[in-house]
């Protein structure tokens, strides 16, 4: 009898494990914006959102964290640049003094607040050459061929749908412009990204990575990435294996 009552309930538990499977892929997909049902998700976590509150600029200020970052990716005046996941603006008030009346920055997040926020400082500190944008979370809406450079500081770890969104954000690149990404060697759900995962993703959509330094200055390393010739279609981009930096058929060199 026992015997037979454990033949019995083994398939059922097989069965309700399965089922719960399936439900909890499905609520996922469904929670999904249809614009990025064409690409694949991540094989990894992503982390929360972050606050957006800029306390810690004087500090940030003290390690001389944005002249760094700006001096590295050779930031000039007149230059066109975007600054993704703006927040409050610490990065965005520094890139629009650096480019000068001659240059544009272009600040962007998908936090309605926080983008609110930023409008009011930017009018009070009278930034003329700022303009701000919503983005999504699958799409950084980004014009095609405008940008010098594109600023991803600190925020690329907690991009939900980072190959739609890189494979959108690569039209944006003017001929000769560069991706600066910032960020943290630690796992993507503990608001930091491996480097060599990072890398992989991008080049998964298309993107070369050009420079790599580790800089405690900026509490964490840059790399620069520049638009590959082509870019492949949604069908052809393979998700990067979790932490590990590995793809799918596609490792990073």
């Amino acid at each position: 009898m026992r015997a037979s009552f454990k033949n019995l309930i083994l398939p059922i538990c097989a069965a309700l494990t399965l089922a719960g499977c399936l439900a909890a892929c499905e609520a996922k997909d469904a929670a999904r914006a249809e614009s990025a049902t064409d690409f694949p998700l991540p094989d990894r976590p992503v982390s929360e959102l972050g606050a957006n509150q800029f306390s810690t600029e004087t500090e940030r200020d003290s390690r001389g964290e944005a002249k760094a970052v700006m001096d590295l990716a050779e930031l000039e005046p007149g230059m066109t640049v975007a600054d993704i996941g703006a927040g409050e603006g610490y990065y965005t008030v520094r890139l629009a003094e650096r480019v000068g009346d001659q240059g544009r920055v272009l600040a962007q997040d998908i936090d309605r607040e926080a983008i609110e926020r930023l409008g009011n400082r930017v009018e009070k500190e009278r930034l003329d050459n700022v303009s701000i944008k919503l983005g999504a979370a699958d799409d950084p809406r980004l014009p095609e061929q405008s940008f010098d450079r594109i600023f991803l500081v600190h925020m690329y770890h907690e991009v939900q749908e980072p190959y739609a969104f890189l494979w959108r954000l690569w039209p944006a690149v003017k001929e000769g412009g560069q991706i600066i990404v910032v960020d943290v060697d630690r796992p993507t759900d503990q608001h930091g990204i491996d480097p060599l995962l990072l890398s992989c993703e991008f080049k998964q959509v298309g993107f070369e990575l050009v420079e790599f330094k580790d800089a405690p200055e900026l509490a964490g390393y840059y790399a620069q990435f520049k638009a590959a010739a082509t870019r492949p279609g949604p069908e052809d981009i393979k998700p990067c294996r979790g932490n590990n930096g590995g793809a799918e058929g596609n490792a990073p060199e």
